[in-house]
């Protein structure tokens, strides 16, 4: 079971070897799922000593983690004024200095476990009408001050359209620790070092059933793992593995294309600073250069599982309408991959049972959040629960009709999110 083609996956460093469960297996703690949240939990846990199989249902990094945009964030996905207002000062400095950490974890275990995943700093920001600035200043204003976090700093609309290349941006804020990277790189290098710290990883072993209990219990089709603990991080490829926590969760798919090598003078002119970039466009386009000069760009929303025919298409358009000067520019790359958001814009944390715990649902923002709340659930799992909690009590509210109306909940999703961006124009 190959790697889905895309750009990530043709550059790839070699990939983790590991077997199909087969049999019975007893362990401390088994993990469920081989993105970042599972391997972050498994290397926590191995690192402090506990037992641990990792069950992957195809490759690691094969999912959401080893196709997203590569974008390591400082913040949560609303501004930090917002969650001020919707959960009080002090819950809602934990949740800023929740995904700080996160950012702050994933520089640290690139470090620490030298995981070439050719990290770069600098994350632009860009709003396109001026009350997205106006949130954008609102917040940089707020966390400088009240945090004293001193990493950002605003873009008028002439310097970024000197450093994006970009014309249709009002202005934006730029941050000098946050950046991008080789998001499946990443997720092997984390497999690599959990394997090494100790913990078992299987491949090909998607789990068809757990259970919790004294001991819990994981099953797939060739195995079981009885543990006396199991962790849940699957995230958008979910399925009808859990039924309690699907409904908290909506997966989607969006998309992403990776151009050709762009010429000199092209590169010189796009993204001169080589930061990564988002926008405020509902849907939220991103993008940035590949160490090889190409522009990898994402936009486009989609069902999980039913790409467009001519999905490199789809994506040239959003594209063009940032970058219009790229028309003649070939297309080597489109893939797609299914993320999950919740209702609250916030990862929805918990416990299935007394021994069984989640994460999922980090509404585009995987690369700190999955990388932190893997190492969270491994610190309850040690039986320190302060930022579990904390996230635990986030309220989640299911989506109208959960899993059996997916499929209308994400058109009329699509609808509004089109209409918004066109009414915006």
């Amino acid at each position: 079971m190959s790697y889905p083609d895309s750009l990530y996956a043709a550059t790839a460093a070699p990939a983790l070897t590991a077997p199909t469960l087969a049999g019975d297996v007893t362990c401390d703690v088994c993990v469920i799922g081989g993105g970042y949240t599972g391997l972050s939990a498994a290397l926590h846990l191995a690192e402090r000593g506990y037992d641990t199989v990792l069950l992957e249902a195809r490759r690691v990094g094969w999912g959401a983690s080893g196709r997203n945009g590569g974008q390591l964030g400082a913040a949560q996905v609303d501004t930090q004024p917002d969650l001020v207002q919707r959960y009080g000062p002090e819950r809602a400095r934990l949740l800023w200095q929740v995904a700080a950490d996160g950012k702050a974890l994933v520089k640290r275990l690139i470090g620490s476990h030298g995981i070439d995943c050719d990290f770069v700093t600098g994350h632009q920001a860009c709003a396109v009408k001026p009350a997205d600035l106006d949130h954008m200043k609102a917040h940089v204003e707020f966390v400088s001050r009240d945090y004293g976090y001193p990493h950002y700093r605003i873009l008028d609309k002439a310097e970024l359209e000197a450093v994006s290349g970009a014309r249709c941006y009002v202005g934006g804020m730029f941050d000098a620790s946050a950046g991008h990277l080789h998001p499946l790189n990443l997720a092997l290098g984390l497999a690599r070092a959990a394997a090494d710290a100790g913990a078992r990883i299987f491949e090909r072993s998607p789990v068809e059933e757990i259970a919790g209990g004294d001991p819990a219990m994981a099953r797939t089709a060739e195995g079981r793992v009885t543990a006396r603990f199991v962790v849940l991080g699957c995230n958008g490829y979910l399925g009808k593995l859990a039924p309690e926590i699907a409904p908290r969760i909506l997966p989607a798919d969006n998309y992403q294309l990776a151009t050709a090598p762009l010429p000199a003078d092209l590169a010189a002119r796009i993204i001169a600073n080589n930061a990564c970039l988002w926008d405020t466009h509902r849907q939220v386009y991103y993008y940035r250069k590949s160490p090889d000069g190409r522009l990898i760009f994402g936009g486009g929303l989609g069902y999980p599982g039913r790409e467009p025919k001519d999905l490199a298409a789809v994506v040239r358009r959003h594209m063009l309408k940032i970058y219009p000067q790229l028309s003649a520019i070939p297309i080597d790359y489109a893939w797609g991959g299914t993320f999950a958001n919740t209702m609250s814009r916030l990862p929805d944390v918990g416990r299935l049972a007394p021994n069984v715990f989640y994460a999922q649902g980090y509404t585009g923002h995987g690369v700190a959040l999955a990388a932190i709340t893997g190492q969270i659930l491994a610190e309850v799992v040690a039986g320190t629960a302060e930022r579990f909690d904390l996230l635990a009590a986030i309220p989640q509210r299911r989506f109208p009709g959960g899993p059996a109306l997916r499929a209308p909940v994400l058109t009329l999703g699509f609808v509004y999110v089109w209409l918004m961006d066109r009414l915006r124009m």
